[in-house]
């Protein structure tokens, strides 16, 4: 088996930290490093001392975009990109020219935190169906995004 490239090496992380994913629609991990060294870690769960969907059920709102299509999401939940950031932050880590690496595209909300952190590129394994604004801001921003696999991430409803 072929060494992998330290791209392929921090995707592949990203999955076993989904692993601790506590809702079974975005289990989804997310990985920082900075000179091939992990800074902090993320998954898809909920704030401590609040329910998991994986104990108490989803908290499903429905969103409907400018277009008129309508897309389900989980609301109980904190993606794994925000947690690694949050883990970052509680313990003092600065994540300046660090580089991010996650399932698929971040949302909008979610790359406004990255470019706030100061993160300089982002890795992701496939693309989001909403990441217009994401791909735009990053552009703006300086912020070097690439994704592996050129397929869109699909979520069960």
């Amino acid at each position: 088996m072929p060494r992998p490239t330290w791209d392929e090496y921090f995707i592949d992380l990203t999955r076993t930290i989904a692993t601790r994913s506590t809702c079974d629609r975005g289990r989804s991990g997310c990985v920082i490093v900075r000179d091939k060294r992990i800074l902090s870690t993320g998954y898809v769960g909920s704030p401590p001392g609040m329910p998991h969907c994986d104990e108490v059920g989803h908290l499903l709102r429905k969103v409907t975009d400018e277009a008129g299509k309508v897309t389900q999401h989980c609301m109980r939940t904190t993606h794994a990109e925000q947690n690694a950031l949050i883990q970052a932050a509680r313990f003092g880590i600065s994540l300046e020219g660090a580089t991010l690496y996650c399932k698929m595209e971040p949302c909008r909300t979610c790359a406004m935190s990255i470019i706030g952190a100061g993160i300089r590129r982002v890795v992701c394994e496939k693309r989001y169906h909403t990441a217009e604004d994401t791909r735009g801001m990053f552009a703006k921003c300086g912020v070097k995004l690439e994704v592996l696999k050129d397929e869109v991430e699909k979520y069960a409803d």
